[in-house]
């Protein structure tokens, strides 16, 4: 309806909506980020801007793969992985070093900072943080925090974060996870983005930089009655393929860091627990309440336990407790030293977290541990061991608090 020039048109509001409303299939929506013009190359920076010409959108292209991981370019020594095409995400970049220290066992991370997030918040800006995980491994034992930087999309953190009881075969097998994440106070956290590096890329004692630009998280199927039993005889078949290798394959549950010292003076044992990491949770909330017990086998007038003091809800406990055995050096060649970790629980029995023995009979790092102990007298040596969900059998009387 076409009135004439100068007259006001009134449209009600059934016609409107009429005008408005689009019929046909719900289409999904893009990234905001799609609808904004972009200076696609060419010369001079090529296209126009908002003064002159029209302006050239250039295709928000993927990341190469080798870049979304982290990796280098063909110039395998360089030190620095970076992918800097400020187009090439929607997402942001992320800024962070990487160093694997291997005398003492420990992977530290340092946060440095983010730019040009995705907008989460309805001010246009976010409040990121980062959260690390490594992979496979339970997400509760070992996801590490930052802060959060409230109103930004360019946060700095410079944060250090360190993960410990790292073993060269965590190197060469596991991934760490970094997420970006918006907080929200009055709902759930939010997903922007994250990167994975496969911690093989990491050389002992040299500090990696990174510089990527992050992915969006691989969504997850959904669950059905098919995926379910899927799922089912993938867990068969790997009890099954346990099974066929043999009975020494068992459950790893945390990592403890003890120290050995045999004292002349004194002439005793000295034994150290200094730290556990990634401990299996044993709580339905995610956590545990550790302790450690250790004994000196055989013990035939039961009076070799010691037992730390517990620690409330975590999975990453220090104790610094050091227990004395009072015995010959000669004599301590027959014994073996079983160290196990428990969960307090009132009310009821304490759970068995995972154990560890040392001694002539023991195999790999333990065995090691307590040979160098005989052969070096008043010498400390601190080292990692692997908690299996074996139980001693000596230890299988339920634990009194």
């Amino acid at each position: 309806m076409r009135g004439r020039r100068g007259d006001r048109m009134t449209i009600n509001i059934q016609e409107h909506m009429a005008i408005n409303v689009c019929p046909g299939p719900i289409r999904p929506i893009r990234q905001i980020s799609d609808y904004f013009p972009r200076r696609g190359p060419g010369p001079e920076g090529g296209g126009g801007g908002f003064g002159g010409g029209p302006a050239r959108l250039a295709p928000l292209a993927l990341a190469p793969p080798a870049a979304l991981l982290g990796a280098t370019t063909p110039e395998d020594g360089a030190e620095v992985d970076s992918y800097d095409s400020d187009d090439a995400t929607a997402l942001g970049m992320l800024e962070f070093d990487l160093l694997y220290d291997q005398a003492s066992c420990t992977l530290h991370c340092s946060i440095l900072r983010a730019k040009g997030l995705k907008p989460m918040d309805f001010n246009g800006l976010a409040d990121p943080y980062v959260k690390l995980h490594l992979l496979p491994g339970a997400c509760k034992a070992n996801k590490l925090k930052t802060k959060t930087q409230r109103n930004t999309l360019n946060p700095v953190w410079n944060e250090d974060l360190t993960y410990s009881g790292i073993t060269d075969d965590d190197i060469s097998h596991k991934v760490l996870r970094i997420s970006v994440c918006d907080e929200d106070k009055l709902s759930h956290n939010e997903f922007i983005g994250e990167i994975r590096v496969p911690l093989r890329r990491l050389k002992p004692s040299q500090k990696k930089h990174f510089n990527i630009c992050l992915e969006r998280q691989v969504p997850l199927a959904s669950p059905s009655s098919m995926s379910a039993a899927l799922r089912g005889i993938s867990c068969y078949l790997k009890e099954l393929e346990q099974v066929e290798q043999g009975p020494g394959l068992l459950e790893e549950r945390g990592r403890i860091l003890l120290s050995l010292s045999y004292s002349s003076p004194r002439r005793g044992l000295l034994v150290g627990i200094v730290r556990c990491a990634h401990l299996a949770a044993m709580d339905v909330n995610g956590y545990s309440d550790p302790y450690v017990k250790t004994y000196l086998r055989p013990d035939v007038d039961k009076k070799s336990k010691h037992k730390t003091g517990v620690k409330k809800k975590t999975l990453n406990p220090e104790f610094n407790e050091e227990f004395f055995y009072e015995i010959e050096l000669s004599a301590l060649a027959t014994k073996t030293l079983e160290v196990t970790v428990w969960d307090y629980d009132i009310g009821k029995s304490n759970d068995f977290i995972g154990g560890v023995s040392l001694g002539p009979g023991a195999r790999g790092e333990a065995r090691k541990h307590w040979s160098d102990c005989l052969q070096q007298p008043d010498t400390a040596l601190e080292r990692w061991h692997t908690l299996t969900s074996e139980l001693p059998p000596a230890a299988g009387a339920l634990p009194s608090a």
